[in-house]
């Protein structure tokens, strides 16, 4: 399972540093780091928007009740949710 959550911790770093509009490398983006904070600036409709580039990047469909009810503070609150969703659709 590492090797899909550091895929799916690449990717969404990928996403959310596009999504802020930075030019920076997203390994630099910590896991602990803000969706919407200081350095990055994800909004609501910008996060949708990453869910759907994230389905085309990883290969996968995301659930949609996947995230009803959950917040998503950080960078890692979303690799936690999505990672268990890629290694199921890829073990099958």
């Amino acid at each position: 399972m590492t090797d899909a959550r550091d895929e799916v911790n690449a990717a969404v770093k990928k996403m959310v540093v596009a999504e802020s509009r930075l030019t920076i490398d997203p390994a630099t983006v910590g896991d602990a780091e803000p969706l919407n904070g200081e350095v990055l600036r994800v909004t609501s409709v910008g996060f949708l928007s990453m869910l759907i580039r994230l389905e085309d990047e990883l290969g996968v469909t995301l659930p949609d009740d996947l995230f009803a009810g959950r917040s998503f503070h950080t960078v890692a609150d979303l690799v936690d949710v999505v990672t268990p969703t890629c290694t199921g659709q890829r073990a099958g």
